[in-house]
């Protein structure tokens, strides 16, 4: 009687632990779902009034800092890859310095085969595609990249298709025919001194590379595309005042970098670049965070939360593993599939939602006001 009184009372127990867990799944479910819990609240405000300053630029208005979706505790076995980068050339028409992403080849993949390849991450789970180089609007004049950012959006339904650029070779023809499909473009902007920017080498003769910054932020928001600005932080631009400046261009994300040095692509003996001397320390990557603080838009990047929480395709669709400093490629997704070559890719999805790697990316769900 006692052993049945001792099962019975387990099996209760059980069943209490059971429907408690599944109470707080449920409450967790809905408070991420609330739009007004801190995880996903969308303020519809925006970085910087800038209409407000001497730079008439339109701006779209956007939350009070891009909100950041972190899970629970429980990550899925196999990783998913989420959001990817896709680094299809390695060409470009800039020579910056620090450059992580060389020209040590100038292969493309067939458009055939890398759409081959994206199909299959969004079979995998992809819900946002990052297309960068190199500069991507190189080839074929931005007709590549913008056939890429067409089938991913059309065909494909991704949640968010961006573009990283230094913005030079961006026309208003190319979003006539694109800018629809294109959730984000980011452009690189490492100073607002036209002789610092020669220095580091982001610029092409005589063509300025503000003016092409300006350029691009207005066709933003003519064509209701969301405007994103990257910065290196390195030994030419760390000690300068950029809040100004980043509040007139007003972007959705300002995402800041600490320049990293990769071999055998800024240096090392095989690398392209010499990129030692662009180096900061942690103290002037955190000094020169600190006198933008008030920049509400602004994510930092230290080189620590950079190493394993991106997942890299290389021109060949290969990920890369950059955890030890360097690049070392897995097998092409296209001839392994997708799980196989994540094994290899040094990703570590903890690290990337410890950054923010996941937020509001799609400008359907951005409450744009233009």
């Amino acid at each position: 009687m006692m052993e049945l009184f001792a099962a019975t009372a387990l099996l209760l127990c059980a069943a209490l632990f059971a429907f408690l867990l599944a109470i707080n799944r449920f409450r967790l479910y809905y408070k991420l779902k609330e739009p007004n819990n801190n995880l996903c609240a969308t303020e519809n405000t925006c970085c910087g009034g800038i209409n407000s300053l001497k730079c008439e630029l339109p701006a779209g208005k956007l939350p009070t800092r891009m909100p950041t979706v972190m899970p629970s505790d429980e990550y899925a076995e196999n990783v998913v890859p989420l959001s990817v980068n896709y680094h299809f050339t390695r060409k470009c028409n800039y020579k910056c310095g620090f450059c992580f992403h060389t020209a040590k080849t100038s292969f493309v993949l067939p458009l055939d085969d890398a759409k081959r390849g994206l199909e299959l991450l969004k079979n995998a789970g992809m819900k946002k595609i990052n297309f960068s180089g190199g500069e991507p609007f190189i080839v074929k004049k931005g007709a590549f990249v913008g056939e890429l950012v067409k089938f991913c959006k059309q065909t494909l339904g991704v949640e968010s298709v961006s573009i990283v650029s230094n913005g030079s070779l961006v026309s208003e023809r190319w979003f006539e025919q694109y800018g629809e499909f294109l959730d984000i473009l980011a452009v690189s902007c490492d100073s607002f001194d036209a002789d610092t920017n020669e220095k580091i080498g982001r610029q092409q003769g005589q063509k300025s590379h503000l003016i092409s910054l300006r350029s691009v932020r207005r066709l933003c928001a003519d064509y209701k595309v969301a405007f994103k600005l990257n910065t290196v932080v390195n030994t030419h631009n760390k000690d300068e005042n950029m809040v100004e400046e980043i509040m007139q261009l007003s972007p959705c994300r300002w995402k800041v970098f600490q320049c990293l040095l990769i071999v055998g692509e800024n240096t090392g003996p095989d690398a392209l670049r010499r990129a030692e001397s662009f180096v900061i320390t942690n103290a002037e990557f955190d000094e020169f965070l600190r006198r933008h603080k008030d920049v509400e838009c602004l994510v930092p990047e230290s080189n620590e939360k950079m190493q394993n929480s991106y997942l890299i395709l290389d021109e060949y669709m290969r990920f890369l593993d950059c955890t030890k400093g360097a690049k070392e490629p897995s097998r092409s997704l296209l001839d392994v599939g997708v799980d196989n070559a994540l094994n290899f890719s040094g990703f570590d999805e903890k690290m990337f939602f410890k950054r923010g790697g996941k937020y509001v990316w799609s400008k359907a769900d951005m409450q744009l006001d233009w």
